[in-house]
């Protein structure tokens, strides 16, 4: 199957560094220095961890912070916090980690006693642990211990609210028992499981930074584009493997977990069997060298021949440290081609070279799959393209686990509508007169209808739009329409957006939630679909301009190419609208969900696509009455339309989703009636 997402990048190399010595995300993190919690949002290899060397300085230095202490998820990532030279890029300090109370290193053998030392000690300054030795440790200590300590949790999407979270509970209860100052970095803020990562009123406390990918992205050299794929696969993935693998392209084999349905449950034998098809049938003998890389004898598909390096991590036998540490000291795209990996490679993992992450199978966390994306959007020299593919098992009619498999392919579609979000340029939103939000967006869109000067709660929920619309896109119970082709903006306009907003910000009032809920479906609808903005030089000659109301008169350019090159313009496909045109019965007519259906409905045979839509359907039936108040205008086009009431099982999605909404609403109806006249 063709991408669904196909990103272009239009860089503009701008990462330059200020006097300070800081790149554009970690100024923007820096003018925040004196917040007592900071959240940072920003993509991988933006420069997260040089950015809290640079906050944290300033605290011990200017703001009477005591010592710092960083949490990484892992030992591994803890590298990234080594001491480092600052001073000489024109900043006042230079970050020093001794050795010590590097708890990341390998040897320290009493973690918890020398974390405890180091809170003891008057002239210590800067303590590196992992996120389970940072909860153990404070298990057992006072927590006001802590005061006047900047506490830095990297990778904060690991957190979590929930009850079971320990180090979510951790920080609740630093926050309510100290003056400990927070900065949390992450470049996903949301979780795989769909759990919040700090209750409504935590949260409410943070400063929020956010650098998108998109700005990320802009300041490339080198890449100039990302595409997101899927490929369906029967009888075992590795009997299509090599259908999606190119050889010649530096790439990252995730294979699935041994648990999981799609392992023959051997992943040695995976690995071996990878190995040949890397091989593409050559007949030489596979080895491995000092280092423990394997290397490949294959025939490339051009019909030269090349012996491939190829890096097992698979194995978690002794070979594997000195895989690892290979893997830590490349210096050139030569040193190595392909790696497999199991759970290993993604996050804070760094092989710029990677231009291609396969990942077989479905997998659970979308946090986990945007990490592995990551991996591959590293600007690299001699690297303009980076993939994302994901080999996942096609749904089978016969199979009892045709559900399953249709519920898998929504989420994993749910990844690329996230990615096309994350990648779009930034929308600001001008409220009466007002941007809210950071003044460096690509774009603004003017709400003049306003009623009241917005309160602090709306402007924070615009301000963190991108966790908003990420949240929105990580729930495939929304995603119908990318399978079936049907779109209800008043649904999502109406309930699933004003939803999330009264959990995520209780304070809001009702009027509001009306409004903001036009905000994020237009900022979700102008992002979707490869849509940019543009001026109107860059649109191409023969685009048609998207009309609202064909029976309306229309006074703008008839085409591309009368289109004003000093205005912007929203591109979408061969369509384009004027931005200053935009208003939310515009919006109701883009789906944004249109072209991902497009591609699928196009690739897939007819048998396969009803087997989606039937299991579809069946999700479907289980309808919030929310969501089936929010169809009742629809109800009522369809009968007046139809003379009739829409049916249940119709070979039309949308007039049985119509159905299936109807009867809700007569069950909801009766209940009501069966409930005033028992109390009656």
């Amino acid at each position: 199957m063709p991408n669904l997402v196909n990103v272009q990048f239009d860089t503009t190399s701008t990462s330059k560094s200020n006097a300070l010595g800081m790149r554009p995300m970690q100024a923007r993190v820096f003018e925040q220095r004196n917040e007592p919690y900071i959240l940072v949002k920003a993509p991988p290899a933006s420069g997260k961890s040089r950015a809290l060397m640079f906050v944290a300085l300033d605290k011990l230095i200017n703001q009477g912070i005591k010592k710092v202490i960083v949490a990484v998820p892992e030992m591994s990532i803890g590298s990234s916090f080594k001491s480092t030279d600052l001073t000489s890029d024109g900043f006042y300090a230079d970050w020093h980690m001794p050795d010590k109370y590097n708890l990341c290193n390998e040897g320290n053998i009493s973690k918890a006693n020398i974390f405890r030392e180091f809170l003891s000690s008057q002239n210590e300054k800067v303590l590196l642990c992992t996120h389970a030795t940072f909860r153990l440790t404070l298990k057992d200590i006072d927590i006001s211990l802590l005061n006047d300590t900047v506490i830095a949790i990297d990778e904060f999407h690991h957190v979590s609210e929930s009850a079971d979270n320990e180090l979510g509970n951790v920080l609740s209860e630093i926050m309510a028992n100290s003056n400990a100052h927070i900065i949390a970095m992450t470049g996903s803020y949301f979780r795989g499981d769909q759990l919040n990562i700090l209750n409504s009123s935590d949260e409410a406390r943070f400063k929020h930074v956010t650098y998108s990918y998109y700005e990320q992205i802009q300041s490339y050299q080198y890449l100039k584009s990302l595409s997101i794929g899927y490929h369906f696969y029967r009888d075992g993935y590795l009997s299509c493997l090599g259908e999606v693998l190119d050889v010649t392209k530096k790439t990252i084999i995730h294979i699935p977990n041994v648990n999981s349905r799609e392992s023959t449950g051997d992943k040695y034998n995976e690995r071996s069997a990878i190995l040949d098809i890397i091989g593409r049938g050559h007949q030489g003998e596979i080895s491995a060298n000092e280092n423990g890389i394997y290397l490949v004898p294959s025939k490339l598909p051009d019909g030269s021949e090349r012996v491939l390096k190829v890096a097992d991590l698979v194995d978690d036998g002794p070979s594997r440290v000195k895989v690892q540490t290979y893997l830590k000291n490349i210096t050139s795209a030569d040193d190595l081609d392909i790696i497999i990996a199991l759970g290993m490679a993604k996050e804070g993992f760094d092989w710029e070279y990677c231009e291609h992450a396969l990942t077989i199978g479905f997998r659970s966390s979308l946090t986990e799959v945007v990490q592995i994306i990551g991996r591959a959007t590293r600007d690299c020299k001699g690297k303009t393209h980076a993939q994302f593919t994901n080999l996942i098992a096609e749904p089978d009619a016969t199979s009892e686990e045709a559900a399953y498999a249709v519920n898998n392919m929504l989420k994993a579609i749910s990844v690329s509508l996230l990615m096309e979000q994350v990648l779009a340029p930034k929308v600001n939103f001008k409220i009466r007169g007002e941007v809210i939000g950071n003044e460096d967006g690509d774009y603004e869109i003017s709400i003049d209808d306003w009623p009241n000067p917005p309160s602090e709660s709306a402007k924070k929920a615009i301000e963190n739009s991108d966790t908003i619309i990420a949240k929105l896109t990580n729930d495939t119970k929304k995603l119908h329409s990318v399978l079936t082709g049907e779109y209800e903006p008043e649904v999502w306009r109406d309930y699933h957006i004003p939803k999330l907003l009264r959990e995520s910000y209780p304070d809001l009032e009702e009027e509001e939630i009306e409004r903001l809920s036009e905000v994020f479906l237009t900022a979700m609808t102008v992002s979707a679909g490869g849509a940019k903005i543009v001026n109107g030089d860059k649109i191409p000659e023969d685009a048609k301009p998207h009309i609202e109301d064909p029976t309306e008169p229309y006074n703008g350019p008839s085409s591309g190419a009368e289109a004003d090159p000093n205005k912007k313009f929203l591109l979408m496909g061969g369509k384009f609208i004027a931005v200053d045109d935009l208003n939310i019965n515009l919006i109701h007519s883009i789906n944004p969900f249109q072209q991902a259906y497009e591609v699928i409905s196009r690739e897939i045979d007819t048998q396969l696509l009803s087997v989606i839509q039937a299991q579809v359907r069946a999700m479907q039936s289980d309808m919030s009455i929310e969501e089936a108040k929010a169809l009742a205008p629809r109800i009522k086009e369809f009968q007046a339309e139809h003379g009739k009431n829409p049916e249940v099982g119709s070979a039309d999605d949308i007039e049985n989703r119509l159905a299936i909404a109807l009867q809700k609403l007569f069950q909801w109806a009766q209940a009501k009636r069966n409930q005033e006249a028992s109390q009656g």
